[in-house]
């Protein structure tokens, strides 16, 4: 007799993350985490917690949240972190902050950071973390109006105001690192982890 197999759940809203699983062919269904990301921010602190493992922490958090509500299922949760140097940014508020925040970004080179992480009836026996360099090219302020203006609400969805598959592939010189780990869900190695589950065909 054939087992059926565990239910996937991704616990994510990002409709980035949502494209990579269906088109890679993996079936799921979709459970929003009730994680504030803020307060496990403040609850962190000053500790020295770097950008790549704040994101690690957030999608652990995320996926060990929503696989407590559904322990037969595996859940995969992710996270993605921005930083320029020290600095860590955050989904911009409105488009006066995503507008000085390109303004800054423009001619650096920032770190994307993208966490996965499978959660099974509340422990998270796997996870993975990834790091994107990204090197704006220089543009002016005449320049980063137009493209707010073009994008329209998607520039305050993600925390650099831009969608690389997008118009926002028009802000860069280079994109060093895997398209999967930009778009914000390192896929490969989830994809071989979910062969192991026996959630994929392998």
């Amino acid at each position: 007799m054939l087992t059926k197999p565990r239910e996937v759940i991704l616990a994510s809203g990002s409709a980035g993350r949502r494209m990579l699983l269906e088109n890679a062919g993996v079936p799921f269904r979709v459970e929003l985490p009730d994680v504030d990301e803020r307060a496990v921010e403040a609850a962190i602190g000053d500790s020295g917690t770097t950008a790549a493992e704040l994101a690690l922490i957030l999608a652990e958090a995320k996926a060990i949240e929503v696989s407590l509500r559904f322990p037969e299922a595996i859940v995969i949760a992710a996270d993605q972190t921005m930083n320029l140097g020290d600095r860590l940014f955050h989904k911009p508020v409105d488009m006066e902050e995503a507008r000085r925040n390109l303004i800054e970004l423009s001619g650096r080179t920032h770190e994307l950071n993208s966490a996965v992480v499978i959660a099974e009836a509340g422990t998270a026996p796997w996870n993975c973390v990834d790091t994107a360099y990204m090197t704006m090219r220089e543009f002016g302020p005449d320049y980063v109006g137009r493209y707010l203006s073009a994008v329209g609400d998607a520039a305050l969805k993600s925390v650099g105001s831009y969608q690389i598959e997008g118009l926002g592939a028009q802000l860069f010189d280079t994109a060093e690192g895997s398209f999967f780990t930009i778009v914000g869900l390192p896929l490969l190695p989830l994809l071989r982890v979910l062969r192991e589950y026996g959630a994929i065909d392998g």
